[in-house]
């Protein structure tokens, strides 16, 4: 397969540092996720970014069904076309597996999935890129083949310092409820400033908590003044709220054009930059800065 994607290069560190930037300490992987529309997309390209120029090794995957994380990413839609979803692989998952009768099946709980990064992804502009795809099976708790794959690949991709994952999850709580997040780090919730979106993030905190993710934190997303700041600080336990991102003319007009808005809003960028900054701090307990987390 790793003839079909001869853009899986070995990526090389950019090397745009931010001045109080020191590398982490440790590999972190942070899934993005929140109510359909609030930005987490958004959040998530500009994020991987963000640790990119700052010298970390990243992997963006796109685990949302509604898959848009490549042209966020400003992956030309020709590359990432060639991109066949890990997900759908099911000849390659029976495989790893041991499945042969089906769904039914008995399968090896633990496949191999050490090499599938680099047999399966492209590398953009710093940044290597994965496509997980839908899962054909429904319902919470779904023990297919695919189901099996996605979650091991998930639990054995951060192993070496400065390695960064970032997962774009599919909008809403059904991931949870399938547990393929368990193993991240930490779950970033994009929020807007409007109560059926702040519900949906302590939907999201509650059964997060249930799988047994400790660190959830909150990003303010689309933020226009102060009256919107508010209502999210009022809303959001302090020590969840990580920053906001306030609302973009240049991010509206990149997803109008179908492009990477980290090239066009630079400001909103510098916003994603701190939020970057507060999250290695608060995973990796790094002495590099004393950060101010008041906001």
């Amino acid at each position: 397969m790793c003839d079909q994607h001869d853009q899986c290069e070995e990526h090389s560190h950019q090397q745009h540092h931010h001045a109080d930037t020191r590398p982490l300490s440790k590999g972190i992987k942070i899934a993005i996720t929140g109510k359909g529309g609030v930005g987490k997309t958004t959040l998530a390209s500009m994020l991987a970014r963000a640790f990119a120029n700052d010298g970390s090794r990243v992997l963006a995957i796109d685990a949302d069904p509604d898959a848009n994380l490549a042209t966020s990413l400003g992956i030309p839609h020709e590359l990432a076309s060639r991109l066949q979803p890990i997900a759908k692989m099911k000849e390659l998952a029976e495989e790893r597996t041991g499945a042969t009768g089906g769904y039914g099946t008995m399968f090896k709980l633990n496949p191999t999935v050490s090499d599938l990064p680099e047999k399966f992804c492209l590398t953009h502009d710093g940044i290597r890129f994965l496509w997980m795809g839908t899962l054909e099976s429904g319902g919470s708790g779904c023990a297919c083949p695919e189901s099996t794959l996605v979650r091991r690949l998930m639990a054995h991709l951060l192993l070496k310092r400065d390695d960064v994952v970032i997962m774009d999850m599919e909008a809403g709580l059904e991931h949870l409820g399938r547990r393929t997040a368990e193993s991240v780090d930490a779950l970033v919730v994009v929020v807007e400033p409007g109560q059926r979106s702040i519900q949906t993030a302590y939907q999201i905190m509650k059964l997060a908590e249930d799988v047994g993710i400790k660190q959830v934190f909150v990003v303010g997303s689309k933020v226009r003044d102060d009256m919107d700041r508010r209502l999210i600080e009022t809303a959001i336990p302090h020590n969840r709220l990580l920053g906001f991102i306030t609302y973009s003319e240049e991010i509206k007009r990149a997803d109008q054009e179908n492009t990477a808005p980290d090239k066009a809003a630079f400001n909103s960028l510098a916003e994603v930059r701190d939020i970057k900054d507060r999250i290695a701090a608060r995973l990796t307990g790094s002495e590099r800065q004393r950060l101010d987390l008041e906001l």
